[in-house]
């Protein structure tokens, strides 16, 4: 999908669901990395994290909640997430409030302790000589990587 076609995706979306126009940019954004989009305030453009695109319904929930912040910012109200209004817009569009987690799991190694089998899951290898197990001293093995 191109920004053109994200671009018209937006238009289409904000007409049949909120009966109004879309008339500023709307982009991919590869820097973003822990949200979905983003509404800018002072320019009124919207970016996506292109890591959505291959999760339609997703796509379409997180267009639909930066339409949200566009429309309630421009007719002059809060756009803020807190806000009654937002609420009430983002329930009556069928808008994400939150993004699910579409990437590989958080913890990549699996080490286990030898005596009890306490599992420590970790994001980065560790040295097996200098660890042990902090619920009974034993020594950790390396289990696998997931």
């Amino acid at each position: 999908m191109s920004d053109q076609e994200l671009q018209q995706l937006i238009e289409k979306i904000s007409i049949s669901e909120f009966k109004r126009e879309f008339k500023h940019q709307a982009t991919f954004n590869n820097r973003l990395k822990t949200t979905g989009g983003r509404y800018h305030i002072k320019n009124h453009n919207i970016d996506i994290n292109p890591k959505f695109i291959h999760h339609p319904q997703i796509l379409i929930g997180i267009i639909k909640h930066e339409l949200c912040h566009y429309h309630l910012h421009l007719a002059g109200q809060s756009g803020r997430h807190s806000t009654k209004e937002f609420k009430q817009l983002l329930n009556k569009v069928g808008g994400l409030r939150y993004v699910p987690s579409i990437d590989s799991p958080k913890y990549k190694y699996i080490y286990e302790c030898v005596k009890c089998h306490q599992k420590y899951y970790r994001q980065r290898k560790i040295n097996l000589k200098l660890r042990c197990c902090g619920k009974c001293r034993g020594n950790i093995i390396f289990k696998n990587v997931t």
